[in-house]
């Protein structure tokens, strides 16, 4: 029987290194670490799924150690060194057998299975990265981007130069050079188009097929730095967040506002949309994972999680209705059998007119006890 972690539906990392599996069924949040043990140097920088099945999550800490979570079994199954570079690290993705890393002095590093530390493939991004991100559809592709960083893309294969380089906008109504902080950034499905948020409210869409490389598209939001965002399944819109809690939802055909999502009260850290459902999740600095319905700016679900939030993984199971039904069946058989067991547990021995003692033991399973039959007069 699988651990109660795989009905989980949001996996959230925080600042005190603890993963939080969260059932939105229940409102019920579970840790994953033991809390005694915890310091900051464990503290959660990014995470990624470890396969399509969602049956590992890869979680890379401030002391430069990556952890294997199961949750098939509910708990680390293996811990790896993948330390190398300076400051934190900004991206974490798997490729077939190989694991991805990348930190914040732009050193991106291929840690292959079964290979010593001199087979590793390593690439020099540049410094001050903020995101590294890898495209879903072609996997062997990331993208990568900083402060003065501008976006870069990478083909794992072929690591000697970049196969996408941006270039900066032309200068302001002062002719004065706009500065360049790429805060995130994610690949739109469908598509080789890229879209990043920038630290100077700004929302941009690049497209490597074009002969420009310039963004072809430019929204901005508010005033205040943007931190994260994800693109809505359809590809035709982003939700972005900033510094100051505010969530909107904007359109990447014509660069206008469409809504913005409201309940939000510190910084957002991470923004994710599920894979087919009109459903975002949020997490920040005020504590909440929230989740949205991106169609409606309904606030479906609010839990209250205690640390200060970094990242977090939402699945991409559809049957969260039947998902509910099914918990809820099994843990009815399971309080069943609990209360049988504890029926015969209670029951004493029983002691015939000859002093023979009689088992109280409850019958194997799908066997009836036995009856003396009756005598026909």
């Amino acid at each position: 029987m699988a651990s109660p972690a795989r009905w989980n539906h949001v996996w959230v990392g925080t600042e005190t290194g603890i993963l939080k599996g969260v059932n939105l069924h229940r409102k019920q949040a579970s840790n994953y670490m033991e809390v005694s043990a915890l310091n900051r140097a464990q503290e959660v920088c990014a995470m990624c799924w470890g396969d399509e099945h969602e049956s590992e999550i890869f979680l890379a800490c401030r002391d430069g150690t990556v952890k294997i979570f199961s949750t098939e079994k509910g708990k680390f199954t293996e811990f790896r060194d993948c330390s190398g570079g300076e400051g934190l690290f900004r991206g974490l993705a798997v490729h077939e057998s190989s694991l991805i890393t990348c930190v914040e002095s732009g050193l991106v590093k291929v840690w292959k299975e079964g290979t010593q530390e001199d087979g590793n493939t390593e690439i020099n991004t540049g410094p001050n990265i903020a995101k590294m991100r890898q495209n879903p559809e072609m996997q062997h592709c990331i993208g990568t981007g900083g402060k003065e960083n501008d976006l870069k893309v990478w083909d794992l294969q072929r690591p000697d130069q970049p196969i996408f380089k941006a270039k900066n906008v032309r200068n302001d109504w002062l002719d004065l050079r706009v500065p360049v902080w790429v805060q995130d950034l994610q690949f739109l499905p469908r598509s080789q188009k890229i879209v990043t948020c920038t630290g100077h409210h700004q929302v941009r869409l690049y497209d490597p097929c074009s002969p420009q490389r310039r963004p072809v598209l430019e929204a901005l939001f508010q005033e205040y730095p943007l931190t994260a965002l994800s693109v809505t399944p359809d590809a035709n819109y982003v939700v972005v967040g900033n510094t100051q809690g505010s969530v909107a939802i904007i359109d990447l055909r014509q660069g206008k506002l469409v809504k913005c999502l409201k309940g939000f009260a510190g910084s957002v850290r991470s923004i994710q949309c599920h894979a087919s459902l009109p459903l975002v999740a949020s997490c920040g600095l005020d504590r909440f994972l929230r989740v949205h319905n991106i169609e409606d700016k309904q606030l479906l679900h609010k839990v209250f999680l205690k640390s200060r939030l970094n990242c977090l993984l939402m699945t991409g199971r559809e049957r969260w209705e039947e998902e509910q039904q099914e918990i809820s069946s099994l843990s009815q058989e399971d309080v069943k059998e609990e209360e049988q067991d504890e029926i015969w547990n209670m029951m004493e021995t029983v002691q015939d007119k000859a002093g023979r003692k009689h088992s109280t033991e409850p019958p194997p399973q799908g066997c009836r006890p036995y009856k003396k039959p009756k005598k026909i007069p």
